[in-house]
């Protein structure tokens, strides 16, 4: 039987890269990138050390890692990356669906949350391309056996309170929180469906925050600290394999929102 395969979407770094890794082990693994080929390739590079389980090695002529070029904001790309996965892969079992869009505002000043395009752009990637990749990878997943497929979208603690870099992210990740719990009812047991939702990670994007956010952040948290990528993939793992999870969104954010 085929060995079961995992797609995560914006993988070439960041929390993506920490979830194809995470996953390694038990899946066959498809990177999505959008324009950076290069860092794809260095993700698989790093992955292809992690050994698979025992109980989960694939044949050696099933491809272990395939990377797929595809822009997550338009829905005839989800289409075409999730058609493409199946046709080299042979089945998806497994969607992490990590894209996500925002840019740096005050947060409390309204007149930086009234730009219509931030909105947009915002709803488009925050909310529908979620609906877009479950629905073009339903079919799929469906199929996969002992338990069903698996869906986890990744959402963020501004969609638990109101934070983050604008009111537009804030807001479209809260949408994103329910959609998730909607297609937790929507597809049930066939498909189980969940989000995580990070505080503030030390990524590419993480670094772009002033010093005194950082620091306000993590004297804020309980834990004196920010969260990892590395936790949050585990967490991420933790999901996929739970045959007991759906329509849940977990918080880890190093106890801010406690």
């Amino acid at each position: 039987m085929s060995a079961k395969v995992a797609l995560v979407t914006a993988s070439s770094a960041g929390l993506g890269a920490a979830t194809v890794k995470a996953l390694a082990p038990y899946f066959r693994v498809v990177v999505n990138y959008h324009s950076r080929a290069e860092k794809a390739e260095q993700v698989i590079r790093e992955a292809s050390q992690i050994p698979p389980a025992a109980a989960d090695s694939s044949p050696t002529e099933e491809p272990r890692f395939h990377a797929i070029k595809a822009d997550v904001s338009q829905r005839s790309e989800i289409e075409r990356l999730v058609s493409e996965t199946v046709a080299t892969m042979g089945r998806l079992d497994v969607v992490v669906s990590n894209a996500g869009w925002t840019r740096l505002t005050n947060f409390f000043d309204i007149d930086q949350q009234v730009n219509e395009a931030d909105w947009d752009r915002c709803f488009n990637v925050n909310v529908k391309s979620h609906l877009w990749l479950l629905y073009a990878a339903k079919p799929h997943l469906e199929k996969s056996e002992a338990g069903g497929g698996a869906f986890v979208t990744v959402a963020s603690l501004a969609g638990v309170r109101p934070s983050g870099s604008s009111l537009p992210y804030s807001v479209t990740k809260a949408a994103e929180i329910h959609l998730t719990k909607g297609l937790a009812l929507i597809c049930g047991a066939k498909v189980r469906c969940n989000s995580v939702s990070p505080g503030l990670m030390m990524t590419e994007w993480g670094n772009q925050f002033p010093e005194s956010k950082v620091k306000a952040t993590v004297e804020k948290s309980a834990l004196k600290g920010t969260a990892t990528v590395e936790d949050v993939a585990d967490q991420i793992r933790t999901l996929v394999l739970s045959r007991s999870i759906t329509g849940q969104n977990i918080v880890i954010d190093c106890g801010i929102a406690v």
